[in-house]
């Protein structure tokens, strides 16, 4: 059967870079359905509750504040170490729509721990509705994508084996979801150490989650724990957060009169 070629576009492009990548790192992957009615009942009282993909970069980096085998990446050069970050370097995917193609790209939030979740919201959704130009993390990958293929593939390779190239070019975790197009377990990869996917909020206050993790890095007894402590803090510290939004949004505006 004869086909029709058609050239892969940048944003294209870049996801077979990464997917390539991504292809030696040993994942192992854990799923669970997480209680977080505390969660659903504080961020249902918003008028403009932030998105869930900000609601999960930042639960996961409070967790990996205070665990740092989260914050922990493989290297293999110039031998092979573990690498310690000082704070999370969270890279999600955000979806899009470029001429006329469905793309995904990668924005950067550093530290979200200690980053207000309107802030970060308002960080993803820019990163979804502005230009491409207009956002630093999407220019880099650009300029990246646009250079020959053996260069390509030779920073990629240097970036996946150097840590503290990895941090830079990476981050320490992923997050991603396929929850606004119906949801459904996602186990989805990347250059590691960590990806968390999250699925569709249940009306009765259930969300399930897959985290996958580099074997090399850490086992799955540290990763249970992690899971049961998200979902601590969603119910917790993100869910107190929200609660605070409340009673500032509700707060009576005095009228001046003059």
């Amino acid at each position: 059967m004869r086909g029709t070629f058609r050239k892969i576009s940048l944003p294209r492009r870049f996801v077979v870079d990464l997917m390539h990548a991504s292809m030696g790192v040993p994942f192992v992957s854990l799923s669970r359905q997480l209680d977080i009615r505390q969660l659903a009942a504080a961020r249902g009282n918003l008028s403009q509750p932030p998105g869930w993909a900000a609601v999960f970069v930042k639960a996961f980096a409070v967790v990996a504040r205070d665990e740092p085998i989260l914050r922990t990446l493989y290297g293999t050069l110039p031998w092979p170490h573990l690498y310690e970050l000082p704070r999370c370097a969270g890279m999600v995917a955000i979806a899009r729509i470029e001429d006329g193609e469905e793309c995904i790209l990668m924005e950067r939030v550093t530290g979200a721990d200690e980053i207000a979740l309107s802030a970060i919201d308002a960080q993803l959704r820019r990163a979804k509705e502005a230009p491409i130009d207009e956002i630093p993390s999407f220019r880099r990958i650009m300029s990246i994508t646009r250079l020959p293929l053996p260069l390509r593939r030779l920073g990629y390779w240097l970036a996946g084996r150097t840590a503290r190239w990895h941090s830079t070019n990476f981050g320490s975790y992923g997050v991603t979801s396929a929850a606004a197009h119906g949801g459904g377990e996602l186990h989805a990869i990347g250059p590691g150490p960590y990806v968390l996917s999250y699925g569709l909020a249940s009306a009765t206050g259930t969300i399930d989650v897959v985290l996958r993790w580099d074997h090399r890095v850490t086992d799955a007894a540290p990763i249970a724990r992690a899971l049961t402590r998200l979902e601590q803090v969603l119910n917790g510290e993100i869910a107190a957060e929200l609660r605070s939004s409340r009673q500032i949004e509700a707060k009576p505006v005095r009228a001046v009169v003059k």
